[in-house]
């Protein structure tokens, strides 16, 4: 395992300096069969011109014999010029994920999703502990093409897993980091396709399908489709060597296909809705699935998301097979021939009902997801290499040492202890204006978010049991729902009470309380929701400016906590040092800032 960020860094650089390299190499021979087949194609009108001359039969058949060989090269060479432009495209996939790896390092934002769409300002957390949206937990962790990967990895953030299911996902997450290297390449073949349209394919697959394949369990069709092509192969060639009525046969098979095609036309149109152009999205979840197939995987988490032993990546490539036979009615012209004389669309509907193996298509198409998923995590494990693993209690504990935000960069990181007690207590942190109080309030949070979710937290040691996490942090007022700062904190308050209440293991994070009402109303709420807290013996981190509420450990002296961020003076000039401090408070910046800006208060007269 790479031991430092700098090695990791280096790592991604080197290998994104091959793929370019890679890549300029196939462009450059992409380019080159270009310049052949135009060559090709002068050499054929070359050809043409030269059999047009021909003087005898003898002449006529061997001139006309070359003809074939620049339109054989001509395939052969458009067969290899596709082969070297999908290896292309797939590079430059990777290339992407690899890049985009590189930037994260650097520190830019990451190219796939943030989770906007799963913000919620009402959740009991996400939107005060940055999980989702620009420069969120989200972004941080997200590697996820699918929606649902998306939608899994959100999950496992905004709920808590149990005891048992957060040590089986840290299992899974170590084994996944075990094999890092290649997730890059699941990755790129996932990378740069519709979502939309692999959730259209999913639903169809539920049931649509077979539904809408019934017309095709005809018998005598299914006969007469079978032996069509045989029969109009053997019937075009008699018909060249003898002519004759045979043309008359042909013409008259291809009108009775014609009328069968067009009657059958509503239900042949329900049948490839959805699936249109989806043999190339089809065969890179194929190889996606195919790569989760060939491992022999250890965590009882990633073979529980295996509903078969059966490869369903063969399945899909038997589907994207038969959907690029079916794309074929892209082209008016070549369609027209198919279904006139071979009826290609009816057998193209016969084959799906053939291969229709939809429940297990279904369960790899969504395990995708749940890979990916475990694999924003693992990568997180290979880019943190000195970020771990808490240990899981049961009971009631949470010890941290050396405890960082996952948010913050690393040149720019402070580190905490924290440790609660054995019994809950309230923990007031009371700080000067930008001394960390609240980026202590949300490390400790959103630390705890990434335990739950079995990943690696930004500490050097964490131990922790399970707690229903409740915040208190961002209120603000809602002109369209005509709520008030105040309104909205008291909302907040109640939920959390009700929360409280209700739940046994719940802990408590707040910054500043009751910002919206005068300072007195503010100190005395504040009093006496702390002394609730006291009351239910719940485990609360609280913060605040209001350094009379620090007195409260003298009346509470078993239950009640002081901690605090102070600044640090010298010549006139302030500095932080971020760091968690025992007891209450003796420094605050206020007065030195105000003065700044030409605010003197009366007691510096």
């Amino acid at each position: 395992m790479l031991k430092s960020q700098q090695e990791i860094e280096n790592k991604y650089k080197l290998r994104a300096t091959e793929l370019s390299g890679t890549i300029d190499g196939l462009k450059k021979s992409i380019d080159k069969l270009s310049m052949v087949r135009i060559a090709l194609l002068l050499v054929e009108i070359a050809f043409f011109v030269f059999f047009l001359q021909s003087a005898n039969d003898t002449e006529i058949f061997w001139r006309g014999s070359l003809l074939v060989l620049p339109i054989a090269v001509f395939i052969l060479t458009v067969k290899k010029q596709n082969a070297l432009s999908k290896n292309k495209d797939y590079l430059s996939s990777l290339l992407w994920v690899y890049e985009n790896e590189l930037a994260l390092c650097r520190g830019d934002e990451n190219k796939y999703a943030h989770g906007e769409n799963f913000k919620e300002e009402n959740h009991a957390y996400t939107a005060d502990l940055d999980v989702f949206g620009r420069s969120s937990l989200f972004a941080l962790l997200n590697r996820c093409s699918t929606k649902v990967g998306t939608e899994r990895l959100a999950q496992s953030l905004a709920l808590t897993d149990t005891q048992e299911g957060i040590i089986a996902r840290q299992e899974a997450i170590v084994e996944m980091a075990s094999h890092i290297d290649r997730t890059f390449e699941l990755r790129a073949n996932l990378k740069g396709h519709d979502v939309s349209q692999i959730e259209q394919i999913k639903q169809k697959l539920k049931g649509l399908l077979a539904e809408q394949l019934k017309f095709t369990r005809n018998k005598p069709l299914r006969l007469y489709v079978k032996i069509l092509p045989y029969v109009a192969s053997i019937l075009t060639l008699t018909a060249i060597i003898v002519g004759g009525k045979l043309w008359t046969v042909l013409m008259l098979i291809a009108f009775i296909n014609a009328t069968l095609t067009l009657g059958q036309g509503k239900k042949i149109n329900k049948v490839y809705y959805g699936f249109s152009g989806g043999s190339a999205l089809l065969n890179d979840y194929a190889a996606a699935i195919k790569w989760t197939e060939e491992i022999n995987w250890q965590s009882s988490y990633i073979k529980s998301l295996f509903s078969s032993t059966k490869q369903v990546s063969a399945q899909i490539k038997k589907l994207a097979k038969i959907i690029q036979a079916f794309d074929a009615r892209l082209n008016i012209l070549l369609s027209a021939i198919l279904n006139f004389f071979f009826l290609w669309d009816l057998d193209c509907c016969i084959k799906l009902d053939q291969w229709n193996t939809t429940a297990e298509v279904e369960n790899g198409l969504d395990r995708i997801g749940y890979f990916e998923e475990l694999i924003s995590m693992a990568t997180l494990v290979h880019n943190e290499p000195t970020w771990t693993f808490p240990l899981i209690d049961e009971g009631f504990s949470l010890s941290a040492t050396e405890l960082g935000h996952p948010l913050i960069k690393q040149v720019g990181r402070v580190y905490n202890d924290y440790q609660l007690e054995t019994q809950a207590t309230v923990d007031i942190v009371t700080g000067s204006n930008m001394a960390g109080k609240s980026t202590f309030l949300r490390t400790v949070g959103i630390n705890m978010i990434l335990a739950y979710a079995g990943a690696p937290v930004c500490a050097s040691q964490m131990r922790l049991s399970i707690f229903k996490l409740v915040t208190y942090m961002r209120i603000v007022d809602s002109l369209k729902e005509s709520t008030s700062t105040f309104k909205a904190e008291l909302n907040r308050l109640k939920m959390i009470l009700n929360t409280v209440k209700t739940t046994e293991n719940a802990m408590v994070l707040i910054d500043e309380m009751l910002r919206g009402t005068n300072s007195r109303d503010k100190y005395l709420g504040s009093k006496v929701f702390i002394e609730k807290m006291i009351e239910l013996r719940v485990p609360t981190l609280f913060a605040t400016h209001d350094l009379q509420l620090s007195e409260l450990q003298a009346t509470h002296s078993q239950t009640v906590r002081n901690f605090h961020f102070d600044i640090q003076l010298a010549q006139g000039e302030m500095s932080f040092d971020y760091k968690l401090k025992h007891g209450p408070c003796s420094t605050f910046n206020a007065a030195i800032l105000l003065k700044e800006i030409g605010l003197v208060l009366e007691e510096e007269h």
